[in-house]
């Protein structure tokens, strides 16, 4: 059995609960801003433009790669740790979600197109993923980040968005790997 502390598909049992900071109180009710983000499908896609119905938009700091190490005191930092385990809850649970009121699901964070692609591709990902490196969703929802191994970086949340108006918001988010479940509970209790 792998060890979970180097297992990007586990999660450590002693991980830190991140803390309701107040950070997306000014979510819910928001129209989306007008940006258009790169997305691994290879499409643009305009957040203020979703299309009809809601949108789950899951924000995550980033996600590791196999043998690749991950900034000192990752899983120290409350919220950090399970990237790779939460898009995997979403990815299969995808169809439920679908089943459940969702007319789409995106990843998001501020890693490259390209970096996303590849995690895309090796975990079979039925969904496309939005790039945003310079934080201009963040800069323009005002969206908690926070700072590790020298890079600003998404802080866990995850919008539902209806008609360009963001409904729900999960904030903070824990734990990761049981968030799609949340979601797609949610979307159940709240038909459209």
């Amino acid at each position: 059995m792998a060890d979970p502390m180097h297992d990007p598909l586990r999660l450590p049992a002693d991980l830190p609960v991140p803390e309701d900071d107040g950070a997306a109180d000014q979510l819910s009710g928001t129209t989306m801003p007008a940006l258009v983000l790169k997305a691994t499908s290879g499409e643009a896609v305009a957040l203020d433009g979703l299309g009809p119905g809601r949108t789950v938009l899951y924000l995550y700091p980033m996600t590791g790669r196999p043998g690749v190490d991950l900034p000192d005191g990752w899983n120290e930092i409350p919220g950090a740790r399970g990237c790779t385990p939460e898009a995997c809850g979403f990815r299969d649970h995808h169809r439920e979600l679908l089943g459940a009121g969702a007319a789409r699901v995106y990843g998001m964070s501020s890693q490259p197109t390209a970096y996303q692609r590849e995690v895309m591709e090796r975990l079979h990902l039925p969904f496309a993923m939005l790039s945003d490196p310079e934080f201009a969703l963040a800069d323009g929802l005002r969206l908690p980040t926070f700072e590790a191994g020298g890079a600003r970086l998404y802080k866990r949340l995850t919008m539902i968005v209806r008609d360009g108006t963001i409904e729900h918001v999960f904030y903070p988010v824990f734990p990761p790997d049981g968030h799609a479940r949340q979601v797609l509970d949610w979307l159940v209790e709240h038909p459209r």
